[in-house]
């Protein structure tokens, strides 16, 4: 593969145009064998009438030749079919990659299920929704693989061994682009629903025997010899057809009797075949790529050996066709009279379930996780320039250089440094309207949420102490709830205040606190809360226009530092540097953007 590790646009768009071509050339074979049946049909039909228009004995022998050419030409269709939506796919994948390489995720799965107002931090750091960080990394294959993802997204982890071991795992699948791309096609190819794996586990839970017995393994034996030894003998003239109309009493009693029951057994399988084929070619390529991180092996080796997840979910998929033969009524009647069809497949379930069933769990455990991990990886790719951070084991930090937000393009984004050493240590960040404030803050959360789900981040350099994260940018008023913007915002700074209590290490982003009163009262309740906050060992960040809580840090000199973003006017116009800087901010633009905009002062 051409070497593209630092340039992610230029391999899917080699991609896009190799899949694109092999799409072409497939669609061209299609119209040819299109074409090749339809001559063949008409050259066998015609051959057929002028043998017996003519008396020619060649009847049998042309059609069968031409049957036979037909359905050959029927397989190759077929396959090139699944070549064809094989192709399809992959160029769908790569036109993705790039317009999500382009800032383009309005048509991405936004995962607005998982947002939760009372989360901690997923609804302020944009984790879920339009334009959301779940948009940039999802690239699941599977309904639980995103249901994991969005689980890490929302539960964040702070064992340094975890993370450590997730990074390995990450920066090895990162490198193989080819492979994380099949593994999302296949999963493409084949839609799942929801309550598909959850509904496919319970069912491998039920372990009834009613068909695996010696009576029934008997009966598959002697019910088709049975019914082939009486057409042998009504051929021969030695049985008259009303003995076959007494050998069908044998199998309309063993199955008839037992229908309700087969028909509730094959609902449960029914047409499932596509699916289970889709997570037994998921797991076949997890087997068989090779892998050299520690959590990767782990999967592999739980999902490969003498009870291997690939082989089992492909020999259920069979069964679960098989099963569906009864769907045609005249096949299904013939399998059933001749071979016991339904109870034969019956039987292979239950032997099935009796030697799967205590895997079923964790190898769809592993097979979500590797899922979710892919996602990560491919963000990796996407973002060349991330790093992966480093763990503090002792005291809380945070120390970190040119962080970006992955949501902003990177050609524009300005990189901000921060650094916080301790518990106890507050960032009072004052500056203008736009100046970049609250940007700030989701782009240190952001990252902070990307380190501890064990993804790289978007920084030249970043360590920090695995903690928990608390915010409150984005407090919203209630109307169904009966909550005003106030009452709601004091519920949240409530939440965090419990939880500090509770002896929870939090790392605390607040924007413009208690917004919600008038500017005494919020100056005095402001001061109050970071007041506790301190004393209650935490740290983090906390933007305001109330250039008063700057003094603060005369009050706390050991534990409040002023940090600000400014404005100039320059030429009529306001320029923004988004470069945080120290001290207090110095300038406004209120008044002048209203001036601007008309509006008398």
């Amino acid at each position: 593969m051409t070497n593209i590790k630092n340039n992610p646009k230029v391999y899917f768009e080699q991609q896009r145009l190799k899949f694109t071509k092999s799409l072409h050339d497939v669609k061209h074979k299609i119209k040819r064998i299109s074409l090749l049946r339809i001559i063949v049909f008409l050259i066998t039909t015609i051959g057929i009438y002028l043998s017996v228009a003519n008396g020619h004995d060649i009847l049998a022998i042309a059609f069968t030749l031409g049957i036979g050419l037909f359905i050959y030409l029927v397989k190759i269709h077929t396959g090139l079919e699944k070549d064809r939506l094989w192709n399809e796919t992959l160029v769908t994948i790569n036109k993705n990659e790039l317009r999500i390489l382009d800032g383009d995720t309005i048509d991405m799965d936004a995962g607005s299920e998982f947002l939760h107002p009372s989360h901690p931090y997923n609804e302020d750091l944009d984790v879920f929704g339009d334009r959301s960080l779940f948009q940039l990394i999802n690239r699941t294959a599977t309904t639980t693989g995103r249901s994991t993802l969005a689980h890490k997204l929302n539960n964040l982890i702070t064992n340094i061994n975890s993370l450590v071991d997730r990074q390995l795992a990450i920066s090895c699948l990162r490198d193989k682009a080819d492979w994380r791309q099949n593994f999302l096609a296949i999963g493409k190819i084949f839609k799942e629903k929801q309550d598909d794996l959850p509904g496919l586990l319970a069912w491998s839970q039920t372990s009834d025997v009613r068909f695996n017995t010696m009576f029934y393994r008997i009966m598959l034996i002697v019910n088709p010899i049975i019914g082939f030894g009486v057409l042998t003998l009504i051929e021969l003239e030695i049985f008259t057809i009303s003995t076959f109309l007494i050998f069908l009493l044998l199998p309309v009693a063993l199955v008839g009797t037992k229908l309700g029951l087969l028909n509730k057994i094959h609902a449960q399988l029914s047409k499932k075949s596509g699916l289970l084929s889709k997570y037994a070619k998921l797991f076949r390529l997890i087997a068989f790529e090779e892998f050299n991180s520690k959590l990767l092996l782990k999967i592999k080796e739980n999902i490969s050996g003498e009870h291997s997840a690939h082989r089992a979910i492909k020999s259920l998929a069979k069964i679960s066709k098989s099963m569906d033969y009864r769907l045609n009524m005249l096949v299904g009647v013939f399998l059933n009279v001749f071979f016991l069809w339904d109870i034969r497949q019956a039987i292979k379930i239950e032997k099935w379930k009796n030697r799967y069933t205590t895997y079923m769990e964790n190898w769809f455990d592993q097979l979500s996780t590797m899922d979710e991990l892919n996602s990560f990886a491919g963000f990796a790719f996407n973002f060349p320039n991330s790093t992966f951070p480093e763990f503090s084991t002792k005291d809380f930090k945070i120390r970190a250089t040119n962080v970006t937000h992955p949501l902003i393009s990177q050609k524009e984004c300005i990189g901000n440094d921060i650094t916080i050493d301790g518990w106890k240590q507050f960032q009072i960040i004052t500056g203008a309207n736009m100046a970049g404030k609250s940007t700030y803050l989701r782009t240190v959360g952001v990252n902070m949420v990307l380190a501890l789900t064990g993804s790289p981040v978007l920084a030249d350099s970043f360590i920090m102490k695995p903690v928990g994260i608390f915010t409150g940018i984005k407090t919203t008023d209630s109307i169904q709830n009966g909550e005003s913007y106030f009452f709601a915002e004091l519920k949240k700074l409530k939440e965090l205040i419990n939880k500090l209590e509770d002896g929870q290490q939090l790392f605390v982003i607040l924007d413009e606190v208690l917004k919600g009163t008038n500017s005494a009262d919020k100056q005095k309740g402001s001061m109050a809360l970071i007041t506790q906050l301190i004393k209650l060992s935490s740290s983090g960040m906390i933007a305001t226009h109330d250039l008063a809580l700057g003094s603060l840090a005369n009050n706390f000199p050991d534990n409040v530092t002023n940090k600000r973003f400014e404005v100039e006017i320059a030429n009529k116009e306001l320029v923004f540097d988004y470069k945080l800087k120290n001290g207090i901010s110095q300038n406004l633009n209120a008044t002048f953007l209203m001036k601007k905009m008309g509006i008398t002062i």
